[in-house]
């Protein structure tokens, strides 16, 4: 029953991401089929330079929607149901979960949070518990077994699983999505967890796509103040009030 540390993998983008942008943007205000220009754009004729800097610029006046057009997949494994339970919140998103129905907990890896991790006695007593956990899942899974459930036996005896137990999980969003979960949740009011993985997606968007990403992050980053009041601001930057 081992601790399970985080791990984010790229999976896939939609083809040809920046020209795609591109072309979305200058339909907006280009007078002609942004469809004739295509080729070109697949070709390299336009330079990519000159795509990313007019993405870039039009960005910065607030026009974004013209990324959604683009998305990315990630795999993530070592987040705890807590943290997964965060980041389906995210609506305009695609999730596929593993499923504590059709795959049995025998062998439940579990995440600890920092705070506990670093005081041995509250550490001790976590992992105690998760030990404890895990064999009463063990024993309700096999009486349910021994009763008739069969490979039912699983649905029932998750409902002992902690939020700790851990997760995998496959995200694909959109780029304007992307953005968005970046600012509510790169801020240092996230969750410790979620925090962590936002910038840990962040971290690949900007490799990949640095023309929409290179100023991804925290809401405040963005904007030079702090968006919420003085009661919850964290303190890195002035709040609106005082801006």
């Amino acid at each position: 029953m081992p601790e399970k540390k985080l791990r984010v993998e790229f999976m896939a983008m939609t083809p040809d991401a920046l020209s795609l942008i591109y072309a979305a943007f200058r339909q907006c205000y280009h007078a002609g089929f942004v469809a004739d220009m295509w080729p070109k754009l697949l070709s390299g004729e336009i330079d990519p330079q000159v795509q990313a800097d007019f993405v870039s610029k039009t960005m910065e006046s607030g026009h974004d929607s013209p990324i959604e057009h683009v998305s990315m997949t990630f795999a993530v494994e070592g987040i705890s149901r807590a943290c997964s339970h965060q980041i389906v919140r995210h609506r305009i998103a695609s999730y596929s979960q593993q499923s504590q129905r059709y795959v049995a907990e025998n062998d439940m890896e579990f995440i600890v949070p920092p705070a506990i991790a670093k005081i041995p006695e509250a550490k001790e007593r976590f992992e105690r518990f998760m030990a404890e956990v895990q064999s009463a899942y063990g024993d309700l899974r096999q009486i349910l077994i021994d009763n008739g459930r069969k490979s039912k036996a699983n649905e029932d005896a998750r409902f002992v699983l902690p939020q700790a137990a851990e997760t995998k999980i496959v995200i694909t969003m959109n780029c304007r999505s992307l953005n968005h979960f970046f600012n509510l949740r790169c801020c240092q009011r996230a969750q410790w967890e979620v925090r962590d993985l936002a910038d840990a997606l962040l971290k690949v968007c900007k490799e990949k796509l640095p023309a929409i990403f290179a100023n991804g992050g925290a809401r405040c980053q963005q904007l030079g103040y702090c968006p919420e009041s003085p009661k919850f601001a964290c303190g890195k930057y002035p709040t609106r009030e005082k801006n």
